[in-house]
C-alpha cells in the first residue's frame, strides 16, 4: 500500500513516523517533506501549493490513500481534486473545511448545531469592532487562515483598535471579515477526533502552549509546546465529543456535505468545569500530534483507512500508551515576527534514542541539515508521568543547537 503524506511540518513528521509503524508496512511518500521526512519518505514531484498537481501525481503514483497535513490545501480543495482523480484521502472537501477555512462560519454552524461557544460579533469595519468590544480584554480573530497568528488578545482600546486596523485596513490576513469575541477564562485544552462523516471518535486529549514567551507572554505562535494526557479530562472527553463534534459532525452530514478527518476542537474549560469552543481546526492539530500520535499504540493507517470506508469508524477505540509525552519546540531566531534560514543545526545525532526529534522548518545543503522555517524541530519524549518526560524532552533538546534557537522554559512545567 502507497500512503501519501502531504505537507512539511513537524505535524507531518509524526504522522510519517507514525505510519512506519503500521504492521500493514506501507511505502511511504511526501510532498514536499522536509529534511527529516524525506529521510522516512520518498519524495513526490508536486508543488505543495498546487491543488492539481498534487492530485494528479497521487493518481499517476498510484497512491492508495492521502494523508494531508496543513489546511491551506484542505481549504483549497484538495480532497475534491483527489476525489475526482481517484484517489482516496483522509481530509474533509473544501466545504466542510471551511470550519477552518473562516471563523464566522464555524460561529454560525456552532450557532446552528447548539454547540457552547464565546458570545461574537462578526464586523467588517474597525469602528464596528470597537463597537462590538464589551470590556476588555477582548479576543479578536481574522476570519481566514493565519497559521495560528490571526488571534489578538486586546488589553486596552489601543491594542483593539490597532489589532482590527491590522486585520481589517492593512489586511494582513486577507480581505475577510473580524470575529470580535468574548474572552474567556480557564484552562485550554485540545481535544482531536477523527470523523468518518456520521460518527466521531477522540483520540488522547492534548495542552498546547501558544504564546512565544515563559508564562505565556508575547504574541501568538503555532505552537511553542505541548503535552499529552492533560490530568482529569477523562470523564470530560466523553462529554465534548457528544456536546461538540458529533453535533458538528451531524450538522454538516445534514448540510451535505460530511466530514472526513481530523475535527480539532480548542476548548476553554472554566474553573467550574463548563466547557466552550475557542476554534475548530479541520486536520491535525501542531503540535498536538507530535504528543498524541507517540502515545497510540493502534495502527493509525488502520484507523484512518476505517474513517474513508463505507463501514466507518464503529467501534473504533484507540489504545493508548498509558505514559506521558511532552514536546518542546525549538524555534528560529526572529519567530513569531520572521524567521531565520540557512542556520547549521548540529547535535541531532547526540539526541538519546528514547526521544524523538520531529523536523518542521528544515532542509538539507550540502550533506547539512539546516534552518528553513519559524519552528524548526519538535523534540519529543516520554516518561512515566509528565514530570518524567518533561525532564526527557528538554534534556535531548538541550543537545540540539543552532545560532538564535528560542524555545520555551515552561512547557509543561
Amino acid at each position: 500500500m502507497k500512503v501519501l503524506v502531504v505537507g512539511a511540518g513537524g505535524r507531518e513528521h509524526a504522522l510519517v513516523r507514525a505510519l512506519a509503524r503500521s504492521p500493514q508496512a506501507p511505502e511511504l511518500l511526501c510532498a514536499p517533506g522536509n529534511a527529516g521526512i524525506r529521510r522516512d519518505a520518498r519524495p513526490l514531484d508536486a508543488p505543495a501549493d498546487d491543488v492539481a498537481a498534487l492530485a494528479r501525481a497521487a493518481r499517476e503514483a498510484a497512491v492508495d490513500l492521502v494523508v494531508v497535513g496543513p489546511e491551506a490545501p484542505l481549504v483549497a480543495g484538495l480532497a475534491d481534486a483527489l476525489a475526482a482523480e481517484g484517489v482516496r484521502c483522509f481530509g474533509p472537501v473544501a466545504a466542510a473545511a471551511r470550519l477552518e477555512g473562516s471563523k464566522a462560519f464555524a460561529k454560525e454552524v456552532m450557532e446552528a448545531a447548539g454547540v457552547p461557544t464565546g458570545a461574537h460579533r462578526v464586523v467588517r469595519t474597525v469602528e464596528a469592532g470597537m463597537a462590538a468590544i464589551d470590556g476588555y480584554p477582548a479576543v479578536i480573530k481574522a476570519d481566514g487562515l493565519a497559521a495560528g497568528k490571526g488571534v489578538v488578545i486586546a488589553q486596552d482600546e489601543g491594542e483593539a483598535r490597532a489589532a482590527l486596523a491590522e486585520m481589517l485596513e492593512a489586511r494582513r490576513f486577507g480581505d475577510g471579515p473580524v470575529v470580535v469575541e468574548e474572552f474567556l477564562a480557564g484552562d485550554e485544552l485540545s481535544l482531536l477526533a477523527l470523523c468518518d462523516g456520521r460518527r466521531a471518535v477522540a483520540l488522547a486529549p492534548a495542552r498546547d502552549f501558544k504564546r512565544i514567551g515563559d508564562g505565556d507572554t508575547g504574541p501568538n505562535t503555532g505552537g511553542m509546546g505541548c503535552f499529552s494526557p492533560v490530568p482529569e479530562t477523562d470523564a470530560l472527553v466523553d462529554h465534548v465529543v457528544a456536546t461538540v463534534h458529533q453535533p458538528v459532525v451531524d450538522e454538516l452530514a445534514r448540510r451535505g456535505t460530511p466530514f472526513h478527518g481530523v475535527l480539532y476542537a480548542g476548548l476553554m474549560v472554566a474553573p467550574g468545569g463548563d466547557v466552550k469552543v475557542l476554534e475548530f481546526n479541520t486536520r491535525f492539530g501542531d503540535p498536538e500530534t507530535q504528543v498524541v500520535l507517540p502515545r497510540l499504540r493502534s495502527d493509525l493507517l488502520a484507523l484512518l483507512l476505517a474513517a474513508t470506508e463505507p463501514g466507518g469508524l464503529e467501534g473504533a477505540a484507540p489504545d493508548w500508551d498509558p505514559r506521558a509525552a511532552v514536546c518542546v519546540v525549538l524555534a528560529s531566531r526572529g519567530y513569531p515576527a520572521s524567521s531565520s534560514s540557512g542556520d547549521v543545526i548540529t547535535g541531532l545525532d547526540r539526541v538519546p534514542a528514547d526521544a524523538e526529534v520531529f523536523h518542521a522548518g528544515t532542509a538539507e545543503r550540502d550533506g547539512e541539515v539546516v534552518t528553513a522555517g519559524g519552528r524548526v524541530l519538535g523534540v519529543t519524549a516520554l516518561g512515566a508521568d509528565r514530570a518524567a518526560a518533561r525532564a526527557a524532552a528538554y534534556a535531548a533538546a538541550d543537545m540540539i543547537t543552532f545560532p538564535g534557537s528560542q524555545r520555551r522554559e515552561d512547557i509543561a512545567a
